[in-house]
């Protein structure tokens, strides 16, 4: 694998590692993005680190996956800053 700070992945292939991850877990489990990224390029899996957390943007934007910092849903539209976990959509509660 290359180590170059551009180096990327396929983002289908980035969707699909994302989507594998969440279904081994139980459905209120989530996943570090770097579960992701060392998938996907076990020796150099710091430099996808953006793309997965890029890739798991639009997943969320799409409704597909929830952001989750400290426990809370973040909101996809917003910009993120420090650790964030992948999960499966939340429902709201009624």
């Amino acid at each position: 694998m290359n180590s170059d700070p551009d180096y990327r992945v396929a983002e289908a292939r980035v969707v699909e590692v994302i989507e594998r991850l969440l279904s081994t877990r139980s459905p209120d489990a989530t996943i570090c993005p770097s579960e992701a990224a060392r998938l996907l390029a076990p020796h150099h899996w710091r430099v996808l680190m953006p793309q997965v957390r890029e890739v798991a943007r639009g997943l969320a934007l799409q409704g597909r996956v929830s952001i989750m910092q400290r426990g809370q849903c973040l909101d996809a539209t917003l910009p993120w800053r420090g650790a964030i976990r992948i999960g499966r959509p939340r429902r709201e509660s009624s």
